[in-house]
Order: C-alpha cells, then sequence, then structure tokens
C-alpha cells in the first residue's frame, strides 16, 4: 500500500491534526493509501531522547531520526506540520509537565559538573531550537501562493493599517563588528574534515570538528560582546530621547546558541543598574538574562532580596523608554520571554500595522526595532522607507513574491548551531584543515563565534530548482546575495557557474544585494507584478513571512513543498507564531482558530508525489478533487473564525469533507471512486447543518484537556471530535 507519513507536532497543529487526520484516513484509505502518524512534537523528543531513563512502557522510538533517514530516499513522502522550536524556557516547562505527569526524566543540568550531568545536558540542547528541520529537509525549498489562495485574498483583501506621513518607524542595527561584517569564507578544496580550535594564551582546544567534502562553503564569523553592549545601550537611549517604543527582534527558537545570548546582552542593556547591583544573587539563583525577563522575575521570590532586586527592575523599566509589548494586559514585554518575539513574524505584523507596535498602554506607537546583526536588518528597513514614502500595500493589487530557498543538508545558519560558541578568554578561533590555517578569528570573552556550513550539491541543486520554477512559472529570479559578505560571494561563484549548465535563454535571472533586491522586488510588488526570491535558508525564512503576511494576511497560506534530493518530497504546512494563544483559547473555551489550510495544500501535492512515484491513478483523482474542495471553502467563507461561539477549525474540517466528498462523487475520472462516495456525499449533505450545530454546542465551556506540551489523547479527541454525526460517517469511511 502507498504511504504518506503525517506528523504529530505541536499547540494548535497538534490539536487540529486530531479533527483532520481522521478524515483524511477516511477519504485517501479509498485510494489505497496508508496514512501513519509520526510523533515528532518537544515531549515526543525529549522522551526519545531520553527514553534510557523510562520505564519500557513509557519509552518512544525516535521518530525524528527515522523520518530524517526516509528523507534520504526515493519513497519518502512526509506532510510536516509546525513544531515549536523550543527556547530553554519551553524546554524546560515541557519536561517540567512530563515529570509532573509521571515520566522519571532528569531535570535540565543548568551547571553541569559530571559526565553524566554533561550527557544529559547534551542530549536535551540536541532537542532544542530548529532541531526538526535541518533533519528533514533534505532537499531546497519552494514555497509560494497557490492560485486560488492569491484570488481570494484579491477578492477579499485583509486589513493592512494604514501608515502615518510622520512615522518614525525605523531599524537600528550594528553594522560592524557584528556577524556580517566579521564574517570570512573558505571553499573546502577536497574531502576530510575541519577542526575548529580555541587557541588561549597558554593552551588550546578543540571546539567541534566537522566533516566536510569537496566545494563546499565554510564560514567563520564572530558577534563581538563589547559592541553589541554598546549599540544596545545606545539603542536604549535613543529610543528614551525620541519618543519610540523599543523593540528587540531576535530569532532566539531557531538560532538557538546565538539568539538567546544576544538576547540576554539586551535584557541586561535595559535594565544596566539592576544586574550590576544584583549581578552575584542572580547568579547563585541560576537566573539568567538569557532566559529573558519573565524567567528572572519568575525566580526572585525564593530570595532573600527578591522584593529589592523586583523594585530595581520596575524603577528601571519605569525610567526607560516604553518597551513594546507582547501582552500588555499581563504585562509581558518584548524582553520577558525569548521565544515570544521572532523577528520574521514580528517585523511583518509592524509593518502590516503602519508601522506601529503595541506599548504598555495598550495602543500602538512607532518603534525603534532594534535588530542587532546587520546581515538582513536592511531588507526590513527598505519596505519600511518604501511604505513611508508610498503608503501601506494593497492586497486586492498586488503582486505575489515566491521563494526558492537554499536549505538542504543544514545549509548556512540553521545547521551553525553546533558550530556556535560563546568565548570565554581572549584567543583566536582557528579553522583547520589538514593543519593548514583556513581561517582565523580573533576573539575576546563574551564574543559570539559562529561558523556555517553548506554543501556544494544543495547550491547545484538550488540553482536548477530556481531556473524551473522561472521557466514554469515565467516570473524574474532574483538571487538575494550580499557582495560585501564572505559568504555570499562565495556562493555568487557558484552560482553563476552553475547557471551556465542551465537553460536560460529567454528568462529573466538576477543576482542582487539584500536591499537592492528588496527595493526591485517591492517595486513590482505595487505594480502588481511577481517576482521569485532566490534566498539563503535563514532570508528564506525571512521572506517567506515578510510577503505573504502582506499578500495573504498569514503564511500559514502558503504551499510550501521540498522536493527533496533523493527524489522524494517533504510538504510542509505553513507557520505555527500564533499557535499558543489558539490553544489558550481552545483550552478555555472550546474554540480552536486554526486554519489548516495549509494541510490541505499539503496534501493535495503529497497525493501527487505518491501518485507520480507509485503509479497511484487514483491518487490524482483524491488529490484533484481535494483542491476543487479547497477552492470551494474558501470562496464559500468556511475558514475558522475568530470568536467563540463562531465556526471554527473543526467546522472548517468538516466542510472540507463535504466538499470533497461531493467533488469525488461527481468527478468521472474514476467510476469505481465515484460510487463510493456518492452515498458518504448524501449522508454529509443530509447531515450538514446537524453536524454544524453540533460543533458549535460544544463550544464556550472549559475543553477539559490537560497538559500543554502532553496532553492526553483521549481528551484531546473528545475536545477535537464532538460531532457524533461527523464522526459515524468519516469512522465508516475508515474500517
Amino acid at each position: 500500500m502507498a504511504r504518506i507519513i503525517y506528523t504529530y507536532t505541536d499547540e494548535a497543529p497538534m490539536l487540529a491534526t486530531a479533527s483532520l487526520l481522521p478524515i483524511v484516513e477516511g477519504f485517501t484509505s479509498q485510494a489505497g493509501i496508508e496514512v501513519e502518524l509520526r510523533d515528532i512534537s518537544l515531549a515526543g523528543r525529549i522522551i526519545a531522547s531520553l527514553s534510557d531513563f523510562l520505564p519500557s512502557d513509557q519509552r518512544q522510538v525516535d521518530a525524528l531520526a527515522e523520518l530524517g533517514a526516509l528523507a534520504t530516499t526515493p519513497e519518502a513522502n512526509i506532510i510536516k506540520l509546525p513544531n515549536i522550536s523550543a527556547s530553554i524556557p519551553q524546554l524546560k516547562a515541557a519536561i517540567k509537565e512530563l515529570q509532573e505527569a509521571g515520566y522519571s526524566l532528569p531535570d535540565y543540568p543548568e551547571s553541569p559538573s559530571t559526565d553524566e550531568e554533561r550527557e544529559i545536558r547534551a542530549r536535551y540542547d540536541a532537542v532544542k531550537g530548529s532541531a526538526v528541520n535541518p533533519v528533514l529537509r533534505e532537499g531546497n525549498s519552494d514555497r509560494r501562493a497557490p492560485a486560488a489562495v492569491k484570488n481570494f485574498a484579491k477578492a477579499h483583501p485583509h486589513s493592512m493599517k494604514a501608515w502615518s506621513a510622520n512615522s518614525s518607524t525605523r531599524v537600528v542595527t550594528m553594522g560592524s563588528r557584528d556577524f556580517r561584517t566579521n564574517e570570512q569564507a573558505s571553499v573546502i578544496a577536497d574531502d576530510g574534515v575541519v577542526d575548529i580550535v580555541f587557541v588561549g594564551k597558554d593552551r588550546e582546544r578543540t571546539l567541534k570538528t566537522v566533516p566536510v567534502t569537496a566545494g563546499d562553503v565554510f564560514d567563520a564569523t564572530k558577534m563581538e560582546a563589547e559592541a553589541l553592549d554598546s549599540f544596545l545601550s545606545a539603542q536604549v537611549a535613543a529610543a528614551k530621547d525620541e519618543g519610540l517604543l523599543y523593540s528587540l527582534h531576535l530569532k532566539a527558537t531557531m538560532m538557538k546558541v546565538s539568539d538567546p545570548i544576544i538576547f540576554g546582552h539586551a535584557v541586561r542593556a535595559f535594565f544596566p543598574d539592576t544586574f550590576a547591583t544584583f549581578a552575584e544573587d542572580l547568579r547563585r539563583a541560576g537566573l539568567s538574562a538569557n532566559d529573558g525577563l519573565g524567567a528572572v522575575l519568575a525566580g526572585l521570590d525564593a530570595l532573600d532580596n527578591g522584593v529589592a532586586i523586583r523594585a530595581s527592575f520596575e524603577r528601571e523599566l519605569a525610567q526607560g523608554p516604553g518597551l513594546s509589548m507582547v501582552n500588555s494586559d499581563r504585562g509581558i514585554t518584548n524582553l520577558h520571554v525569548p521565544s515570544d518575539v521572532i523577528v520574521d513574524a514580528s517585523m511583518p505584523a509592524m509593518i502590516r500595522n503602519g508601522g506601529q507596535v503595541w506599548g504598555p498602554d495598550g495602543k500602538p506607537a512607532d518603534t525603534l526595532a532594534v535588530i542587532p546583526d546587520s546581515s538582513y536588518a536592511d531588507v526590513y528597513q527598505t519596505v519600511i522607507e518604501d511604505c513611508q514614502k508610498n503608503g501601506a500595500y494593497d492586497p486586492a493589487t498586488m503582486g505575489t513574491v515566491p521563494n526558492v530557498g537554499l536549505m538542504a543538508q543544514k545549509a548556512e545558519e540553521y545547521g551553525s548551531h553546533d558550530k556556535t560558541f560563546e568565548i570565554a578568554d581572549d584567543g583566536r578561533v582557528e579553522v583547520r584543515k589538514d593543519g593548514q590555517v583556513l581561517m582565523s578569528v580573533d576573539v575576546a570573552p563574551g564574543d559570539i563565534y559562529r561558523s556555517c556550513q553548506t554543501k556544494d550539491a544543495p547550491i547545484r541543486d538550488w540553482v536548477s530548482l530556481a531556473v524551473r520554477r522561472a521557466r514554469i512559472s515565467g516570473m524574474p529570479a532574483v538571487f538575494w546575495l550580499d557582495p560585501e559578505r564572505a559568504h555570499d560571494r562565495a556562493i555568487a561563484a557558484k552560482v553563476a557557474a552553475y547557471l551556465e549548465d542551465e537553460d536560460t535563454d529567454g528568462l529573466d535571472i538576477r543576482v542582487l544585494s539584500p536591499t537592492e533586491a528588496t527595493a526591485f522586488t517591492v517595486d513590482r510588488l505595487r505594480r502588481g507584478e511577481d517576482t521569485i526570491s532566490v534566498t539563503g535558508n535563514v532570508l528564506r525564512d525571512y521572506l517567506t513571512d515578510l510577503f505573504p503576511i502582506m499578500e495573504l494576511g498569514t503564511s500559514a497560506k502558503m504551499l510550501s513543498v521540498v522536493p527533496l534530493m533523493a527524489g522524494g518530497g517533504l510538504f510542509e504546512t505553513g507557520a505555527g507564531g500564533s499557535a499558543p494563544k489558539h490553544v489558550e483559547q481552545l483550552i478555555n473555551e472550546m474554540h480552536l482558530r486554526w486554519d489548516s489550510l495549509g494541510e490541505f495544500l499539503a496534501l493535495a501535492e503529497s497525493l501527487r508525489q505518491l501518485a507520480r512515484f507509485c503509479g497511484n491513478r487514483r491518487a490524482d483523482v483524491v488529490a484533484a478533487a481535494l483542491d476543487r474542495a479547497t477552492e470551494t471553502l474558501l470562496n464559500e467563507g468556511r475558514s475558522p473564525q475568530y470568536k467563540t461561539g463562531m465556526p471554527d477549525t473543526r467546522s472548517s474540517h468538516a466542510w472540507l469533507a463535504i466538499y470533497w466528498a461531493d467533488e469525488l462523487a461527481r468527478q468521472a475520472d474514476d467510476a469505481e471512486l465515484a460510487a463510493t462516495f456518492a452515498p458518504v456525499a448524501k449522508d454529509l449533505a443530509d447531515n450538514a447543518a446537524k453536524i454544524e450545530e453540533e460543533l458549535l454546542a460544544s463550544q464556550g465551556k472549559h475543553s477539559g484537556i490537560e497538559g500543554y506540551y502532553r496532553p492526553k489523547k483521549d481528551q484531546v479527541d473528545a475536545a477535537m471530535r464532538p460531532s457524533p454525526t461527523l464522526n459515524r460517517i468519516i469512522d465508516g469511511l475508515r474500517k
């Protein structure tokens, strides 16, 4: 039987799976397709990593490792939902919840002092951050807005707040002594290993040994702690002087070593007196600024002088500039939790909101957007300047910006976590191969050293994918490469060479700096013209939120296909940034507003991949019917509504089933399939009102679900499948 792997993840996508997956299983089973679930949730990854601490009945196989191996084979067909890219606070919270549920997991070692503690720390650290994506992404990224979604957005444009002609919002960035400006790069000549070695005054120590292959681009750079502190302190003062809200924009979830450290610097810069006065008290209590202001404040009650420390924080908060808020009603600031403010979501939301963020008074205001590293800060500044000059973008008329992203085999910065280090002493870090020093970086205490690696085969595949997408779409394709970055210069040389091997006749393919590419793209965007952005890994992540949030209102409606280099397919289903708020509403009010459109789109592409690989013609029929059903669902306004008492995710899934069954019953390509679904379609249509009534009646009360990271399956199923009528019909298909 043909097989699709569907991933069980976290938060709202996990809850939605309990409602949608039975429908998917029922419909696809009629085409001889088996859908298998694999647990790659944060809790599941923790349990798998520490299974030897657990009794046999609590152990769990390492599903992520299994899928990582599958992704290197031609038969791979994986639908990947958004998962938690865990920060330290999230990781600790998940461990605590599992311990309270009876899992005998060890605590996260803050300061490991034994070999066992260091081993436990290493296993937990391997789970946090973007642990999932690099393992599964054995191909490059093809992300675009499907025609039906784009057309719907134009016909029903989402709101875009107007920009004031007097807007003072701007991006500030270091521009020197940061990762971008300190970068060096080397193209590896032959297979082997490189050693990243710290050379101190009296000793040297190998930080990491990395396998390399001929043609790899290997980088070395640093963020200078002294310059970072000076920059951050200056921005706090500037925001105060100019009456702007101070907002910090990082990606501590993905850049899981460097950005939490930078976040900690920012917290200390905002509260310099408190951290100077009480540094030793906080250190002894294990309260680190890297975990965010919220974690520090939460731990003060256990300190004898906690009241005095809290008063000091409150005094500096009152004396400083207005601070951007995550939740002003609850007093949660931009500096509370590293994972709360993620640059690729926070900056587009600010731009969509007329260049304003929410302040402590619950009102929007202009902001000083602080993005310390200058690698991509100018992309956002260029968009801001365009909006200040020309006003907000119009979703009814604007073009689209698909992306072809270089990410295969841990390409670029997302593969750098195990090659990123906070430096303790003066010295230098050398990158050596066969005894030869390829690169050398002088470092000081507190500096953040980072290497990243991009293999040659993914670069060649990326160039081919960009050319293929340009030819299929007829759009210009722009490689966003910065001639002032050593890494980008090395990549650009390869792009030029590999383009010579491609048929580019009649195609408009350009190489521009990120600043130039942004200006070129937004100029076309305003004229309703389309442009493919061809970018590296981090910029891929930023742009596939930036442009879709303005075009469609959300990045969750993008089609995200990863053609795997071995011939299989990975189909991703959108962003999960708003998932925590969705979970809270479901738990308290039995209303889930997660939009599963990304899952619908991914499933259709997955079915087509299966049809190609297995020769399963029926899979194509089911996919085509699903696409038509999805378009009907959009046009009929059956997407989840925001308020409790209105149709939600579960209703949206029910309507998808109704439309999908109808399309399968009416299609003429497979008479047997049509006959199978004719009575199902009639049953669903006849009971549509009753199903909707049962779903709406379940709302307005507590869900009864216990647990956030590892909720009980029976409680989730009861909450997410509250319609006996729908369950009867769907379970009949699954038998």
